[in-house]
């Protein structure tokens, strides 16, 4: 039996392009980054060229990239950071009720620590009202942190028109956009945002890397302490075997953008008519018109995810029930309740589809075909 692996979303495989690259760094690069001598200036250099192409994918300069095991401790030292180091101006924080949870519990920590938080609520269609979000902007409000692409329902949330609301605001803001990097194309400047985080396995990269964009002037506070790494934002000797990685992935990513769009939209839509023409009994979560193409959230009316998402594995298709963060748990669905309301079926019926390099045309239909009879059976 094939495993079809459709949670692409969770995290990528790591391209054999991408490997390639980082195996002679193993082997040869061993110097620190920060020793003057040839060895650590060979480094240097590798994470020197990692940087400036990273900071070319966003439209951004080379000194507002900071390195970071991923997007998690991106989003953590954008919150605290910049929250903390921006203190006198005011205490208030806006985010939304759907972001993932290296933000939501980062928040959270910031309101034990004095911080006032204002959650967003969002609509039907999965998005953050802009107006919501104006009435809920004060003089004393000094961040807020949106994100790019929600990671359970992959609908693209209004970051460019926040960013114009913002720009004459003093608040810094922030998106998350682990999930968008790879399919939208960002530019910082037209976005509007002040910070922005990102992790490399979301693209076919390595795992335990990412970065944070601050743009320059932001005043943002280290988390940690020790050298003077990452212009003193981000102590610690540098990854440079993740940061060559990163960087290899991330220029397959440019290149070939719009063809793998297509594809996985392709696979998306495919996936969605035989499920339909087998007649199963489906609802999308959200307006899958504002989704990349690679993500669909499908509630099956009388089904439970733990059902679900077992029957799956046995019959060799991966799947999610939404952020891998929260695997195993049995909780309704945090995103799905904002939209829907805690009651609502939905939030414990649905399944997370995520498509990407590990799939073809025919393991998509064989996918489909395989969770289709699944669920006939459980619905008897």
């Amino acid at each position: 039996m094939e495993h079809i692996y459709l949670d692409h979303a969770a995290t990528t495989p790591m391209d054999k392009r991408v490997v390639e690259e980082m195996l002679p760094v193993y082997k040869e690069v061993f110097g620190n980054p920060s020793s003057v001598h040839s060895f650590g200036r060979k480094a240097r250099q590798l994470l020197d060229t990692g940087r400036r192409v990273l900071a070319d994918s966003i439209r951004a300069n080379e000194k507002e990239i900071i390195f970071t095991s991923g997007g998690t401790e991106a989003d953590n030292l954008a919150l605290i950071g910049t929250a903390k180091a921006n203190q006198h101006k005011g205490n208030h924080i806006i985010t939304s009720v759907i972001e993932h949870h290296a933000t939501l519990h980062t928040a959270e920590y910031l309101e034990k620590e004095g911080f006032e938080v204002t959650y967003l609520p969002v609509n039907k269609d999965g998005k953050v009202s802009v107006s919501d979000l104006k009435q809920a902007l004060r003089d004393d409000t000094i961040l807020v942190s949106i994100m790019y692409v929600n990671n359970e329902t992959g609908i693209i949330q209004p970051i460019h028109e926040i960013g114009a609301i913002l720009k004459d605001h003093q608040a810094y803001f922030h998106t998350d956009a682990v999930q968008a990097y790879g399919t939208l194309e960002i530019n910082v400047n037209e976005l509007g945002v002040d910070l922005l985080s990102v992790s490399a396995h979301k693209i076919n990269g390595p795992k335990g890397i990412g970065f944070l964009y601050a743009k320059e002037g932001i005043k943002i506070n280290a988390l940690q302490f020790g050298g003077e790494q990452e212009r003193k934002r981000r102590p610690g000797t540098e990854n440079v075997v993740g940061v060559v990685g990163f960087k290899t992935a991330v220029e397959l990513m440019i290149e070939e953008r719009e063809t793998r769009n297509q594809t996985y939209e392709g696979y998306k839509q495919l996936f969605l008519q035989i499920l339909k023409d087998e007649g199963i009994h489906l609802d999308i979560n959200g307006d899958i018109n504002c989704t990349i193409p690679s993500t669909v959230n499908i509630s099956f009316p009388g089904t439970n995810v733990e059902k679900l998402l077992a029957n799956f594995d046995l019959s060799g298709v991966a799947a999610s029930s939404g952020s891998a963060c929260t695997a195993g748990s049995v909780e309704p669905s945090h995103v799905l309740s904002a939209i829907y309301g805690e009651n609502d079926p939905c939030t414990t019926n649905s399944i997370r589809f995520s498509f990407g390099s590990a799939n073809t045309r025919e393991n998509v239909e064989e996918a489909a075909y395989r969770i289709a009879k699944i669920i006939k059976r459980l619905v008897k």
